[in-house]
């Protein structure tokens, strides 16, 4: 008697292989019709350039931002922690050798830092005046007379536009790079040639701000967040605030 199971298993395997064939065809298919910027803000299917535009301008018109990393300059390194608006900032600023808060309220600009800003001696040879005088300042707002030399460099941290200037301004050529996440948010890059320029990762959700900065040159990173979250800026109060006048004291250099 001539047995058929052979037969029978044939073609069960060329069954089996026409599904699994057609289950992977179908599952490529829908991989490849798959629009990677499905549910995004479409800047995704931008050039850099477009991209660049689009950031720059939803930057521009927020109303607010807050600002935290690390920039390095020729000055030396400064860690920020900034809440800016149109009206000013407010936020702390950390160097290699003190931290200090900055309060800028339309174009008074205020500081608060401990003793050790205002006289910096740590060799125990430092005037005993100064020490007293650095001593009253300590903890407490001090005017940032407009005429003195300091006024235009620490404006600058309280200032959105001119941080946001300089933070999003990428140099060279500007490429488009990979999709990644940052703090959970979908992201694409752009980059200033291949990095070197700086790069700037742009939300894929909602509007397309920049929510990190890495700069070129190891000029620092800086997250960017709370986009358009207002806040209020106030002036302190005169028991909290000392006024020099025209200068501020020569140790706080």
């Amino acid at each position: 008697m001539t047995s058929f199971a052979p037969a029978v298993r044939a073609r069960r395997r060329a069954a089996l292989a026409v599904v699994l064939c057609a289950g992977l065809t179908a599952a490529l298919t829908a991989c490849a019709g798959e629009d990677p910027d499905k549910g995004t803000n479409g800047v995704g299917r931008l050039d850099a350039a477009g991209i660049d535009k689009k950031t720059r301008a939803a930057a521009d018109a927020a109303d607010a931002v807050r600002l935290a990393g690390t920039l390095v300059s020729k000055g030396g390194t400064y860690r920020l922690d900034m809440q800016l608006n149109a009206q000013g900032g407010t936020g702390s600023v950390t160097s290699r050798e003190n931290t200090f808060e900055l309060l800028r309220v339309g174009d008074e600009l205020f500081l608060k830092a401990d003793a050790g800003f205002w006289n910096p001696e740590t060799d125990g040879e430092g005037e005993e005046s100064d020490q007293a005088a650095a001593d009253k300042l300590q903890g407490k707002y001090v005017k940032v007379p407009q005429g003195d030399p300091t006024y235009r460099q620490l404006r600058g941290f309280t200032d959105k536009k001119i941080l946001l200037d300089g933070l999003l301004t990428l140099q060279g050529k500007v490429n488009k790079g990979d999709r990644t996440k940052v703090a959970g948010v979908p992201t694409v890059r752009i980059m200033g040639g291949k990095g070197e320029g700086g790069a700037l990762d742009v939300s894929l959700k909602g509007t397309p701000y920049p929510v990190r900065v890495a700069r070129g040159g190891g000029g620092g990173t800086v997250t960017l967040a709370d986009w358009g979250r207002p806040f209020t800026l106030e002036p302190p109060s005169e028991d909290e605030t000392v006024d020099y006048g025209g200068q501020l004291p020569e140790s706080s250099s």
